[in-house]
């Protein structure tokens, strides 16, 4: 392990180590005291709301949509998104183009109608065309009142165990950003993906491969912790689980999905890797540099 103050470590290992017993035991109580929100940062509504849009945008340019195609495409569809955070953006602008019905899973109850979020969907719904903008204020139980919160018909948030759907041939869209890097069972969500999705449907996914602020002297320094001792620090608690992207690719692979394309969204130089290389855990050690200094990718996976 990489370590240039073995007592600093030490301490952290016994805080992280409570705070994961907390998070596992009382998830609630965690997720008020740290005010968790699923994004990250302090940020104001406008550009929350603008973050959701960028979402949106994304997905639909990795779908290989461009705006006129977008609206044809979500007709009568019905998707699924994971780890949606406490603002259920993503699913409101999906809803206002088209969607049937969209359906989010978290494994923490973070969804809330705080001053801020509502301030967050009166953003998104005046940023809309006319049309999508009517369409969207119906998705309210008081039409164009988010405060009112949403109608389960047609946007359903669901806080489930490992943030698994459970649903079988359902969607026909499955979505997640930021969210697979933090799940703590990534085999068993590749086969709620493959079991819950429609054998024609597609599943889009960006992946954040990075320390997520867990770095302690230098970059990736985190994947230097052996895994016993990172899985009692961090395992309970939405923190990045550390799996690569082989890892991806294989269990992938094993529940019957054919990744159609991955294109990474970033590197680690070699010279930087090169400080922490001979002092990563045991499991990443038949990795070859190459694929260690991933710092994330997008991942549009289908049915094989």
């Amino acid at each position: 392990m990489y370590t240039e103050s073995p007592r600093k470590d030490v301490i952290l290992f016994f805080k992280a180590f409570l705070s994961n017993q907390l998070a596992k035991f009382v998830p609630k109580l965690y997720v008020n005291l740290t005010r968790q929100t699923g994004r990250g940062g302090e940020e104001g509504a406008l550009q929350a709301a603008n973050y959701f849009i960028d979402c949106f945008r994304d997905y639909q340019k990795h779908l290989n949509l461009n705006g006129d195609e977008i609206e044809s495409y979500l007709r009568d569809k019905v998707i699924l998104e994971y780890g949606p955070g406490d603002v259920l953006g993503v699913a409101l602008l999906f809803y206002a183009h088209g969607a049937k019905m969209v359906h989010c899973v978290d494994r923490f109850p973070l969804s809330k109608m705080t001053n801020k979020n509502i301030e967050v969907y009166t953003h998104l719904l005046n940023s809309l065309g006319e049309k999508e903008q009517l369409r969207a204020k119906n998705v309210f139980k008081e039409k164009g009142n988010p405060k009112s919160g949403f109608n389960k018909d047609f946007i359903n948030y669901r806080v489930t165990k490992n943030g698994l759907s459970g649903e079988s041939n359902k969607y026909d869209l499955i979505i997640s950003r930021a969210v697979l890097e933090h799940v703590n069972d990534l085999r068993n969500t590749m086969l709620d993906i493959k079991q819950s999705m429609k054998n024609k449907g597609a599943s889009i996914h960006e992946v954040d491969l990075k320390s997520h602020g867990l770095d302690r002297y230098t970059d990736f320094d985190f994947i230097t912790w052996p895994k016993s001792v990172y899985d009692l620090m961090y395992s309970h608690k939405g923190f990045p689980n550390r799996w690569r992207i082989n890892n991806y690719k294989e269990l992938a692979e094993i529940s019957g999905l054919h990744v159609k394309k991955l294109v990474p969204t970033g590197q680690l130089s070699q010279e930087k890797l090169r400080v922490i290389y001979p002092k990563v855990a045991k499991e990443f050690r038949h990795m070859s540099p190459e694929e260690l200094s991933w710092l994330g990718f997008w991942m549009h996976i289908e049915h094989t």
